[in-house]
């Protein structure tokens, strides 16, 4: 690789981290490493991939992005439980309102069906319901 290459690709790095740690608030002190000791070359592969390139740091904020993907795991029903429970946490961080996220999962109905939107909203509350535990 060239210099020019090195710098390019550092810079798209740094940008992808800056975004990553914007999108999941509660993952600062997440040791990539244990990632790559996991998934050789993956975390790098993965920022780079999905923030370096495809994400536009002047587009969309993180609460948009995460409304966007509470939408595409609703219509996916159960199969995307688990990521949409990480994904309501990380929105409620990001400053979406528990309306906001409710009225998104209700709009998919359209798209996933009654069932898909029911389990979206059970883990949805869920979810709030452990927030509202941790608040002081």
């Amino acid at each position: 690789m060239t210099d020019a290459f090195n710098q390019i690709f550092k810079q798209m790095m740094e940008q992808g981290q800056k975004m990553a740690s914007a999108f999941t608030p509660g993952l600062e002190g997440v040791d990539v490493k244990a990632f790559e000791k996991l998934f050789p070359m993956m975390p790098k592969e993965m920022l780079e991939a999905f923030f370096g390139k495809t994400f536009n740091p002047e587009g969309l904020d993180a609460r948009t992005r995460f409304l966007v993907t509470i939408a595409a795991l609703t219509v996916l029903g159960p199969l995307g439980e688990p990521q949409m429970r990480v994904t309501v946490k990380n929105a409620l961080a990001a400053g979406a309102t528990k309306r906001e996220i409710a009225e998104v999962i209700w709009q998919m109905s359209m798209f996933g069906g009654p069932p898909a939107m029911q389990k979206a909203l059970e883990t949805a509350q869920a979810v709030f319901a452990e927030t509202e535990e941790k608040a002081p």
